[in-house]
């Protein structure tokens, strides 16, 4: 994904040997009933560290936060932040809406600022008429275009593709074809289960399983990579999130709950 290539500029680090994660909290308000945030720290970490630590923060704050849709609405909507968290200017964001079954991608948007490079990319998608309507916002100027969309609704964006395997985990058993919209170009992945370990909540352990979204082989190569880690219970907790780039990744790190509309959608 082409505008993951220059957020990895910042954010950059190839991934070592798992760490233990750290123990998560649980602080859900009941004055959210229709709001699921999770909170993370973030870090880079690796051999580039120092290099983007003259440059740009190497570890901060992150913000997982998932709306659904109350009586009259049809949408759902999911935002990632990403900050310093230590009064530094600077962000990288990315925000999905979908339809209320969480099937198809109704919009994408994903930017980013920090120094004097920003660049902010938006898409719509309009489903009855098959296009795909771009806004793009760049140091340089604005740019608005429009162009056919893929001959499929099977289309999902970063915070969509994360959002199904938290619904669709339990029958995921081997890899699951998609494709990944990313900053104007679409590409085919697969979602494929991974290995087990455990993460710790409120002193608890509890077994989770990760999920990678990956290239499909002999396809058009998507220059980056995801991977997951949910709990193997019905709340499907993403405990871990690694953003990874053709040669780094950024890493993500529950430290707490802090409101508990799990897969409201669902229900």
């Amino acid at each position: 994904m082409r505008n993951m290539r220059n957020i990895v500029m910042a954010l950059l680090l190839v991934l070592s040997s798992p760490t233990l994660a750290f123990a998560a909290e649980v602080n859900c308000n009941p004055g959210t009933s229709n709001v699921e945030e999770f909170r993370y720290s973030w870090r880079i970490r690796g051999a580039i560290r120092f290099l983007a630590g003259l440059m740009f923060p190497t570890s901060g704050v992150g913000n997982l936060k998932t709306t659904y849709p109350r009586a009259g609405e049809h949408s759902i909507n999911s935002e990632l932040l990403i900050t310093p968290g230590n009064g530094e200017p600077g962000f990288f964001a990315y925000e999905s809406e979908m339809d209320v079954a969480g099937r198809q991608t109704l919009m994408t948007y994903s930017g980013y600022s920090w120094g004097n490079k920003t660049r902010k990319v938006r898409a719509v998608f309009d489903y009855v008429k098959r296009l795909t309507r771009i806004h793009k916002e760049t140091s340089k100027g604005v740019e608005n275009t429009v162009k056919p969309m893929p001959g499929t609704d099977n289309l999902r964006d970063v915070l969509t593709a994360i959002y199904f395997l938290r619904q669709n985990a339990a029958s995921i058993n081997g890899p699951v074809t998609t494709t990944i919209y990313t900053d104007g170009h679409e590409y085919p992945v697969q979602f494929r289960p991974g290995e087990r370990r455990t993460f710790v909540i409120e002193g608890k352990t509890i077994p989770a399983r990760a999920f990678e979204i990956g290239d499909v082989p002999g396809g058009k190569k998507w220059p980056g990579g995801v991977k997951v880690w949910l709990s193997e219970d019905a709340r499907r907790i993403p405990f871990r999130i690694e953003i990874a780039e053709s040669f780094a990744s950024l890493q993500l790190d529950l430290q707490s709950i802090e409101a508990c509309s799990f897969l409201q959608a669902q229900k």
